[in-house]
């Protein structure tokens, strides 16, 4: 285990943002866990955690130290027709999709090619096209910087909700993630119930899609709509769809009655973000180094040069302007730092 000053971070996330690290650790075992948070070092400096940097956007140099979670390892184990999968948090999480998929394990096929590591599924509840990772969790484990103990969640300790979990809240900044374990099945119930997926399958002439055939057609989905990091700097959504209650909605709809929606818990309705910001004109919108993705207005890009900071402020300004003509309050799903 080293740490190591003044490291840049361009490589370790998606936005390709230009900043440095004041000091820089790689853990990829639960040993080098225990050493990190034994050395002074941890103690005088502020902590960040850093996994496939998909869901962050860094204003500034990183005063402190980051530490890149790169623990690795899959094992399986079946519980009759089920089959319990435990990845090391630093698994690429699309690696595991497809890994998942070509053994004939359901569950994962609708979050193929979702950017990120193992380890920060359960933070953000990821889900894609009608599934979360709340449908699919068995437990992780976690280090809890506090005392070096290593604990286990289930999925009531997790408190899921929409793109959060108890991580995100009560449990922020006091738990790393170390594995995860996810309940698949060994018997296909595919979820083809989101629009895309069928007219897809549709097109394409499959009308009993196994789970290989559901994977296929959601990358293809994503790729047509979303922009690859490895070509053009992103995070994927960068906003969350918001959720309203049902007066706002009616509000709205009596105003745009087109408006996309989808039910959510207790009554309330889920607008699309992509649909809110397309309509005020951004898509595709170019703006100095920034401006949203051609295909998809929910997504920000660096087109080579963007500050962390120009991303941001375009990011203002997309909110002040749905926010203006809809009523409706934007949230950012990546974390900015």
């Amino acid at each position: 285990m080293s740490f190591i000053s003044n490291y840049s971070l361009k490589n370790l996330n998606t936005f390709g943002i230009d900043v440095n690290a004041k000091l820089y650790a790689d853990v990829s075992t639960e040993a080098d866990l225990e050493e990190v948070f034994g050395s002074p070092l941890i103690k005088e400096n502020k902590l960040l955690v850093l996994g496939g940097g998909s869901n962050m956007l860094f204003t500034k140099d990183y005063d402190g130290l980051v530490l890149k979670i790169s623990i690795k390892g899959i094992q399986v184990t079946q519980q009759g027709d089920d089959v319990l999968v435990t990845a090391g948090a630093g698994e690429v999480w699309d690696t595991l999709v497809k890994y998942c998929v070509a053994q004939g394990y359901a569950g994962l096929e609708n979050l193929t090619l979702i950017p990120g590591t193992v380890g920060a599924s359960p933070i953000q509840n990821i889900g894609a096209y009608g599934v979360e990772i709340k449908d699919v969790f068995e437990s992780c484990t976690a280090f809890e910087i506090a005392t070096g103990q290593i604990k286990t969640f289930n999925k009531a300790d997790c408190e899921f909700g929409y793109r959060e979990s108890v991580f995100k809240g009560k449990l922020k900044g006091k738990y790393i993630i170390t594995s995860v374990t996810y309940r698949l099945s060994n018997i296909p119930n595919v979820q083809t119930h989101y629009g895309a997926i069928n007219a897809e399958l549709e097109r394409r002439g499959i009308a009993e899609p196994t789970i290989a055939d559901v994977s296929e057609v959601v990358a293809a989905i994503r790729v047509s709509k979303l922009p690859d990091p490895s070509t053009i700097g992103n995070a994927g959504s960068f906003f969350k769809n918001p959720i309203v209650d049902q007066p706002v909605f009616e509000k709205l709809l009596s105003r745009f009655p087109d408006t996309p929606h989808y039910p959510a818990p207790d009554g309330r309705v889920k607008l699309a973000a992509g649909w809110l910001i397309e309509q005020c004109g951004f898509k595709g919108l170019v703006d100095g180094h920034t401006g949203t993705w051609k295909n998809q207005a929910l997504v920000l890009v660096n087109h080579g040069g963007a500050t962390g900071q120009e991303v941001y402020r375009f990011s203002e300004r997309i909110i002040e302007t749905v926010q203006h003509k809809f009523g409706v309050l934007l949230e950012r799903e990546v974390n900015t730092f």
